[in-house]
């Protein structure tokens, strides 16, 4: 064989090789074209709005690769839907072009619930729209902050700020509509527990003010109430009335210290 080709004349050689290098490089280009199907393309349809497993499988179907870009949540679509593909619908593309979607997610995302109390009623209406949350019930008790936030609850529970809520849940306020030229008797919360001592001022429609706590209270609520202020007597020994939303304080301890239903004045 290497007789063969050095009885040749050079450039017949060369003739030869460069022959061989072209063929080799159009067997080349040929292979290359079907393995990436050159010149076979696609229009890529829309799935926006379709369901992400069903536009995933119809787009596959297409001869398309598919990636889920991106997973937001808007309010204003369905969950689990495409809300976006690239490239765009009716876009020519080369077939085995990967097409991006970005779909709204199938579960609410949490957000935190702001600190409304003390705020006034307008402003706390702002804050919640603004943390993709909703106006629930409104109740108005007497209070002297008239217009302001007394307190915020989420299903029928007071809710600390801070707190990781499903995005669009109702919250409920409790707004103060001032003082009523009510007068109410001040009942005796001695021997109480601090939670029944709530109770008690809710049903008097009184605002609990400060709580002083004696030294050694493990659980607050179970404590009890030794000391009030305003007193339910007076020095003599006549009963006392309050503003209806005016405060109250108390003192409480790990042990009752006066049975309930003293008479003793404080």
């Amino acid at each position: 064989m290497f007789r063969f080709i050095t009885n040749r004349p050079f450039w017949v050689n060369l003739l030869a090789a460069i022959v061989l290098a072209l063929l080799i490089l159009f067997i080349f280009l040929q292979l290359l074209g079907m393995i990436t199907r050159h010149g076979q393309y696609l229009t890529v349809p829309s799935v926006a709005g379709k369901k992400t497993a069903e536009a995933v499988k119809f787009l596959e179907d297409k001869g398309f690769d598919v990636v889920i870009q991106d997973s937001i949540y808007t309010d204003t679509a369905k969950m689990g839907i495409v809300l976006k593909q690239l490239p765009d619908p009716n876009s020519t593309v080369k077939i085995n072009r990967t097409v991006y979607l970005t779909v709204n997610r199938v579960t609410l995302p949490l957000v935190e619930m702001p600190a409304l109390e003390g705020k006034t009623f307008n402003f706390a209406m702002y804050i919640l729209g603004r943390s993709h949350l909703q106006l629930g019930d409104t109740v108005f008790k007497p209070h002297y902050m008239r217009g302001s936030v007394l307190e915020q609850q989420y299903r029928n529970q007071s809710i600390a700020a801070g707190t990781k809520i499903p995005w669009g849940s109702r919250i409920d306020l409790v707004i103060g509509k001032g003082l009523e030229d009510k007068q109410v008797l001040v009942p005796s919360l001695i021997g109480l527990t601090l939670a029944e001592a709530k109770i008690v001022l809710e049903q008097n429609e009184i605002v609990l003010g400060a709580i002083i706590v004696d030294p050694g209270v493990r659980d607050t609520l179970a404590a009890f109430v030794y000391q009030q202020s305003p007193p339910k007597l007076n020095e003599e020994k006549e009963p006392v009335y309050i503003q209806s939303g005016q405060l109250m304080d108390i003192w409480v301890s790990a042990e009752m210290k006066i049975p309930r239903d003293t008479t003793i004045t404080q």
